[in-house]
């Protein structure tokens, strides 16, 4: 049985004031909730504050991106010994808007996957379409692609520590949801790539969130496919009473 996972993503929002009380809002709210692995990821500016304020919850926190150095002149970037010294257990690594807007490509996700592995972090790789490419009936094959490129030369006991996201990028922030069934076609198809990469043990074992404008009323739907195991969420996840209902919508 794998344990579902739900990360909250709240990008390019909160001051660490404003994180801060939304973190200690988000502790009273699901602190107590056994059985399901909760992640929060806050900007880098937030993540020391967040850090102090998840002391003995068991919440994780997570960063939203990794560079593949260590140390050395990127300005601009934040290493994995960095992150780690924070406190930071998860990453984020090849979020959609990042490979949109960054030029974020297949090569560089895997140099960032495995810094992170390199640094004891588990990455949340993500994978996805966007909505001409799902239109043009492309979406197995650039989850295919995305998928291949970003977990290439990974061993299999590397692919055990990383979970993976799939992101329709036509449902980010939207307000569109790809439907239950359409979300499971490809987490099923994600997961028979990953018996082809690796092997049957692997495929299920990893984790596959599903990352597309999941709310409180949805989430229990998702989650009752076999192949979805938790939630990468956005917008839903800077409010504590949406969160929480999402992280306890993930139980059922």
């Amino acid at each position: 049985m794998r344990k579902p996972i739900i990360a909250g993503n709240w990008k390019l929002n909160k001051t660490p004031h404003e994180a801060i009380v939304l973190a200690n809002d988000l502790k009273r709210e699901i602190v107590d909730v056994a059985g399901v692995d909760i992640v929060l990821c806050p900007p880098f500016t937030a993540l020391a504050d967040v850090a102090d304020t998840l002391t003995d919850t068991g919440i994780a926190l997570g960063a939203q991106n990794i560079f593949w150095e260590d140390a050395g002149a990127f300005t601009g970037e934040i290493s994995g010994p960095m992150l780690k010294d924070l406190g930071v257990s998860y990453v984020i690594i090849g979020h959609s808007e990042r490979r949109q807007f960054f030029n974020e490509t297949n090569e560089t996700v895997n140099k960032r996957l495995r810094a992170a592995l390199k640094n004891g972090l588990a990455p949340i790789v993500c994978v996805g379409e966007n909505l001409a490419q799902r239109e043009s009936n492309k979406t197995f094959d650039i989850i295919k692609d995305h998928s291949e490129g970003s977990l290439s030369g990974l061993s299999s006991e590397e692919m055990k520590k990383v979970v993976l996201a799939y992101e329709p990028v036509w449902a980010i922030g939207t307000g569109k949801t790809a439907t239950p069934d359409q979300a499971q076609e490809v987490h099923v198809f994600i997961r028979q790539l990953l018996g082809k990469m690796f092997n049957t043990e692997i495929a299920n074992s990893v984790r596959i969130q599903y990352g597309g404008s999941v709310t409180p009323d949805n989430v229990v739907s998702l989650m009752a496919q076999a192949d979805i195991d938790g939630a990468l969420v956005g917008g839903a996840s800077l409010k504590a009473p949406s969160f929480a209902a999402i992280v306890k919508g993930a139980k059922k």
